[in-house]
C-alpha cells in the first residue's frame, strides 16, 4: 500500500458516462488469445482461469486446459448454499492443477456475514417482513423463495472450500508470483459484497498490495470486460483507477458480467473476464490460459 491518495472521479456513480470521458485518455487493445497447445516452459507458470460457472460445472462445452494454476473469480454457486459448494469442491479437487485459487462473487451470499444468521441480514435490509419471518429484500436471483431463505439462514460455508485456497482481502505468493484475490463489487441490488461506489470502494482497492502481480477481483474495472447487453457499464471507476495508478499488476483477472469475456489490455496490463457462462447462463467459453515468467531464485 502507499500513501498515495486517489481521487473519487465526480461521477463515479455514472460508470458508462464517466468511461465516456475518461477513454480519451485510454488505449483499449482487444487480444485475441489462444489456448497454448504445448507444455509451459520450466521457467513459465502457467495459469487457467475461469469465472461465472454458477453450478453449472456438469455442462461445460469444453476440456479444461491442464496448467499449473487454476484460478476462479467467483460466482461458482447460484446462491451460496452449503450443497452447490461442497458440489463445487468436489468440482475442483479433481482438477490436475498443483495449485488451486477461488475467491467469491455476489451469488456466494453464504459467504458474506451479512446475509449468513438473521440477525445480520436484518442489520444490512430494510425490515419488511412476510408472516414466517423472511426478509422481503433479498437477491431475485431466479431461484424458489425457499431455496433463497435456505441460502441466507445457513452458516457461512467458507470452511468447505478445502480442495483450494479461498483468498478474501488476501494475498499469496507462488513460485515468486504475488498475487492478490478480492470479492467486492459495486453495489447492486442487494447481492453479497456489495459496497457503494465511490469512496467505499476505492477503501477495498486501497487494501490491494503495490507490488501485486495478478490481481484477481469478482468485479471488472470500468471500460474492460464490463460492457452489458444494455450499452451500460458496470466496471468500477475507482477499481481501474487503483489498477493504472498505483498497483500496477501484470495481469488483472474477473469475471462478473458474462457478456465482457475476453481479453483488452492498455498497453500496460492485460485485462481478463473469464466469465464461463454465457448471457443467457450456458457455460460455452472456454477458459483463459496464460503463462507467466517465473523470478530469478524461484522454480516449480
Amino acid at each position: 500500500m502507499s500513501g498515495l491518495s486517489l481521487p473519487i472521479h465526480p461521477i463515479t456513480n455514472n460508470p458508462t458516462q464517466a468511461w465516456e470521458e475518461m477513454r480519451r485518455s485510454q488505449k483499449i487493445i482487444k487480444l485475441n488469445v489462444k489456448t497454448p497447445q504445448t507444455p509451459p516452459d520450466q521457467n513459465m507458470l502457467r495459469f487457467v482461469c475461469m469465472s461465472d460457472t454458477h453450478c453449472l460445472t456438469s455442462h461445460l462445452q469444453f476440456e479444461i486446459p491442464d496448467g499449473d494454476v487454476f484460478v476462479h473469480a467467483g460466482d461458482f454457486t447460484r446462491c451460496g448454499s452449503a450443497s452447490e459448494v461442497e458440489e463445487f469442491n468436489s468440482w475442483i479437487g479433481a482438477l490436475p492443477h498443483k495449485h488451486k485459487i477461488v475467491i467469491a462473487g455476489n451469488h456466494e451470499l453464504s459467504f458474506d456475514p451479512k446475509f449468513t444468521g438473521g440477525a445480520s441480514i436484518k442489520q444490512h435490509h430494510k425490515t419488511a417482513h412476510t408472516g414466517d419471518g423472511l426478509i422481503n429484500e433479498i437477491p431475485d436471483l431466479g431461484m424458489e423463495r425457499d431455496d433463497l431463505k435456505a441460502a441466507v439462514a445457513q452458516e457461512n460455508t467458507i470452511d468447505l472450500i478445502t480442495n483450494a485456497v479461498y483468498l478474501q482481502d488476501q494475498a499469496l505468493t507462488l513460485c515468486g508470483i504475488k498475487l492478490y484475490g478480492t470479492p467486492w463489487q459495486p453495489e447492486f441490488c442487494n447481492w453479497a459484497f456489495n459496497v457503494p461506489r465511490g469512496k467505499q470502494c476505492l477503501e477495498k482497492w486501497d487494501a490491494i498490495p503495490e507490488d501485486t502481480d495478478i490481481l484477481i477481483t469478482h468485479t471488472p474495472p470500468v471500460g474492460h470486460g464490463d460492457l452489458c447487453c444494455t450499452g451500460v457499464r458496470a466496471g468500477c471507476v475507482e477499481l481501474l483507477n487503483t489498477v493504472q495508478t498505483r498497483v500496477k499488476p501484470k495481469y488483472h483477472l474477473f469475471g462478473h458480467i458474462h457478456e465482457g469475456y475476453g481479453v483488452t489490455s492498455d498497453g500496460k496490463i492485460i485485462f481478463i473476464n473469464a466469465s464461463t457462462c454465457n448471457i443467457n447462463y450456458v457455460p460455452i467459453n472456454p477458459p483463459i490460459v496464460f503463462d507467466v515468467p517465473i523470478p530469478l531464485g524461484f522454480s516449480k
